[in-house]
């Protein structure tokens, strides 16, 4: 058998988060996206997978309104603090903000033309905003209760604003007029919802007195009351022209229920039973009743006491319906497509908002398509998986069941540990796919198997072991189906998490509270291996590539890869916030799946083979890009290479093209042509490797010379919008003062040198002029130079004026002076001018 290849990274692919945890959100006009509120953040996800396209943090408190400007382009929130905040959705930033409400603003709609916003709040004030100024157009008072829901007509022309408030009532605002023209009161409750009829004249307003009002907007009168007998969250008109009225037109219409003149509304209502109903306005009936609500109910006691549904919305470009339950999930619906028996509504796509804390995980399916989540239960329950119904149910154990395992050759039994401290084998007798009651399974082998919780349990791959861990720090091996102890690990100093078997070799791995990962031998019961690495408790551990890796999670939010033969941890992920609970391994994808503490699924796949290919392609790129770089050099083709050089991360290449440009004539238009075919992203890699090379006294010439190149051709604007210059700038700018200070001390020590040279009489005296220029350069740098300059000028015309007299006596001396001055006089008369060097001639 081939060895197998081990696995040296795994990448994250998707990562399934809680986005919504109750309160506003809303749907883009186009259906791809909603924006949901989660605590005190916005969470901006995609429609189609439930995936987090951007995180607003937009409050301090919890957010309490959403709306959404009808291109999509700006999101509007308000929450407790009381400030609404205007965000661009193309760079998720806070445009503007301002207050404007004395308490939390309840509800906010932004009128068609996107010119308006409209909010509602606690303090029983409605007010009208410029979107683009940010200033009051509108201040409206005269409810007495908190104003929970607020609409514009649908109609842009038509200057109507409608509110509806915990008093009972549904106030209209004429916007042009700027009062109130009419106050429907007909209902008992607080208005919860409002919708507008598809011709713009009947509002429809709902409310927890379980009754829908249809009211005639030309004399404001009530047109009609429909008892729904329940309390409503959302009423939604169906338009004529959508799947829905169409679809269910032709139904009735089949169905003979349907007048050939019917002028009825068609709405849906939702509430606290978690059914869709729709209605019509004629005859005030409903046309369709859902059999079952399709809300998560945690058990059958608690059938009676589900909120069902908090709002429904009627999606854009006829994309169904969609609804969302008390316990944070979107549903959405849409017309079933045979219609032969009954018209119906399909669920199509559940989105779970809050996962809650996930205890455990596993791959369904043999393409491992599906993954369970699941938490502790007190009975144990198989499900059939396509009528969703239970079939089975075991009942025996006093406590908490904190363990199942399955068998993996036969498929006949299962094995269950419960915190009553005793293991459970249960058979499938009876068990069969058309029974319509679930049947009592019967338990085969009891034992009382450790002294505390029993918190983990694995069957071998034979059939023949099953393996308990326990919080009493010990795991023991028990043979099956009696349940007898074979052999009893101990070593760990804290509780055992998790126990798993290896699948090729007779030894067990186990995950411990005391931070370690243990593998254990069958055989004798002696530890093997200790793995050391995690931070926290280990609290899952399952082996990978035919048992020469395995994987581990715990309590520190970690995810390490490790090698077995080499002890080694080749890989730590940090992709979670709270503790990992919850570990999956697809045996034939081996792709992993992580849950925890913090409400996320994380799946990952292997990466191993993808990133050698990428490595190789890499180096193979790589290799043909340093020929370009090597051709370009022979063709003196120094923009180019210093391109090349850049994109391959070569900065000591660089530095060698930048220093043979510095040497060329005309260095500047050189290095400015070069400098000219850079881009942003260039000169940022460019300004970094300047950076490193000005720190080094023997390259920072040719650093200084870059920058000031750069800085020539750059404007400051461009600069500026460069990312990380300030950063660049500040490890420049310390290092340059300390180069420019050298130079100007190395200046003055010349300074010096003149001077004691020319006192000394060893170079020739200068004449006037020059030492009248010498004595202007000097006077720039400083006076006191300036003025030792003048003095030197002095001495010297002292010297040339008493040199003639003195020549020859000069040449008589150095007739009877020995060979020692001679030669010193050589080497003083070999510096003279031309005019003096008759002296050595003589000599």
């Amino acid at each position: 058998m081939a060895s197998a290849t081990l696995k040296k990274n795994y990448r994250c692919s998707q990562s399934l988060q809680q986005f919504y945890s109750g309160g506003p959100f809303v749907v883009s006009s186009d259906g791809s996206f909603i924006a949901c509120s989660c605590g005190e953040s916005i969470k901006i996800v995609d429609s189609s997978n439930a995936s987090t396209k951007f995180t607003i943090e937009a409050e301090s408190s919890t957010i309490t309104a959403l709306a959404l400007s009808p291109n999509d382009k700006l999101l509007f929130s308000a929450g407790h603090s009381r400030q609404i905040k205007v965000w661009d959705l193309d760079t998720f930033k806070c445009l503007r903000s301002w207050k404007g409400h004395d308490g939390p603003v309840m509800g906010m709609a932004c009128h068609g033309s996107g010119g308006l916003l409209a909010t509602s709040g606690a303090d029983r004030k409605v007010l009208v905003w410029d979107v683009d100024g940010g200033f009051c157009t509108h201040y409206f008072k005269g409810h007495k209760g908190v104003v929970t829901s607020i609409m514009f007509h649908p109609d842009v022309n038509k200057s109507l604003l409608f509110s509806g408030s915990d008093d009972t009532t549904v106030r209209v605002w004429d916007l042009l007029a700027k009062k109130c023209v009419a106050v429907l009161e007909k209902h008992f409750s607080a208005v919860s919802s409002m919708a507008v009829s598809e011709d713009g004249w009947t509002l429809l307003t709902a409310g927890r007195d379980k009754v829908v009002n249809l009211w005639d907007l030309l004399d404001y009168r009530c047109k009609s009351t429909i008892p729904t007998y329940e309390v409503l969250e959302a009423v939604c008109v169906v338009y004529s022209g959508s799947r829905f009225a169409s679809s269910l037109g032709a139904f009735l219409q089949q169905s003979g229920k349907k007048k050939s003149r019917s002028t009825g509304i068609y709405f849906i209502a939702a509430g606290e039973r978690g059914i869709v109903r729709i209605w019509t306005s004629e005859g005030a009936v409903f046309l369709y009743e859902q059999k079952s609500s399709d809300v998560t109910i945690s058990s059958a006691e608690d059938e009676d006491s589900t909120r069902g549904f908090i709002s429904a919305v009627m999606l854009p470009l006829d994309q169904g319906l969609l609804c969302v339950t008390a316990d944070q999930q979107f549903l959405f619906y849409s017309p079933a497509e045979h219609l032969e028996e009954k018209w119906s509504l399909k669920l199509t796509k559940r989105l779970v908002g809050f996962n809650d804390e996930i205890v455990d995980m596993k791959f369904l399916d043999e393409e491992e398509q599906y993954l369970a989540v699941a938490t502790n239960l007190e009975q144990v329950r198989l499900w059939e998986s396509e009528r969703r119904c239970c079939i089975g149910l075991g009942i025996g154990h006093m406590g908490a069941v904190g363990a199942v395992a399955f068998s993996k050759k036969c498929r006949d039994f299962f094995v269950s540990g419960s915190s009553d401290r005793t293991i459970k084998v249960w058979n499938f007798h009876g068990l069969s796919d058309d029974i319509e009651e679930p049947i009592s399974l019967k338990a085969k082998a009891v034992v009382a198997a450790h002294d505390k919780d029993i918190n983990s349990l694995a069957v071998a791959p034979n059939d023949s072991l099953v393996c308990s861990g326990s919080q009493d720090r010990t795991a023991c091996i028990w043979r099956l189906p009696e349940l007898v102890l074979v052999v009893k690990f101990t070593g760990h100093k804290r509780g055992i998490w998790c126990v798993e078997f290896s699948p090729v070799d007779q030894c067990v791995i186990t995950a411990s509270g005391d931070k370690t990962v243990k593998i254990w031998a069958i055989a004798d019961g002696s530890c093997l291996k200790t793995f050391e690495g995690h931070t926290s408790s280990v609290l899952r551990a399952s082996f990978l590539t035919r048992g020469t890796q395995f994987v581990s999670c715990g309590a520190d939010g970690l995810v390490k890869l490790w090698t077995i033969k080499t002890n080694e941890c080749i890989a730590t992920y940090d992709q979670h916030e709270d503790k990992v609970w919850a570990l999956a391994v697809g045996k034939k994808t081996e792709m992993l799946a992580t849950g925890g503490s913090d409400a996320v699924i994380n799946l990952w796949h292997d990466s191993t083979a993808a990133e050698k290919e990428e490595a190789f392609r890499k180096e193979e790129e790589g290799v043909l890009r340093g020929q370009e770089l090597e051709n370009a050099l022979l063709d003196a083709e120094y923009t180019k290479a210093i391109q090349i050089a850049l994109e391959l991360r070569r900065p000591h290449k660089l530095f060698e093209l930048f220093s043979e440009l510095c040497r060329k004539r005309e260095a500047g238009y050189h290095i400015d042509k070069a400098l000219h075919a850079l881009g942003k992203g260039e000169f940022l890699l460019l300004f970094e490797y300047i950076r490193e090379w000005n720190t080094k006294p023997k390259l920072c010439n040719v650093a200084q010379s870059v920058l000031f190149r750069a800085f020539n051709i750059l404007l400051p604007t461009e600069i500026i919008e460069i990312k990380s210059i300030s950063e660049l700038l500040e490890g420049l700018i310390p290092y340059s003062q300390r180069h420019f200070s050298r130079i100007d001390r190395l200046i003055r020590s010349t300074f010096l040198l003149d001077y004691t040279l020319l006192r000394m009489s060893v170079i020739e005296p200068a004449t006037q002029d020059d030492l009248k220029t010498k004595s202007l350069l000097h006077s720039e740098k400083n006076e006191e130079d300036a003025l030792l300059t003048d003095n030197a000028e002095e001495d010297q015309k002292q010297v040339s004026e008493e040199q003639k007299p003195k020549a020859s006596g000069k040449k008589r001396k150095s007739h009877k002076s020995g060979d020692h001055s001679r030669s010193h006089k050589k080497v003083k008369d070999s510096s003279t001018h031309a005019n003096t060097a008759a002296v050595p001639s003589q000599a």
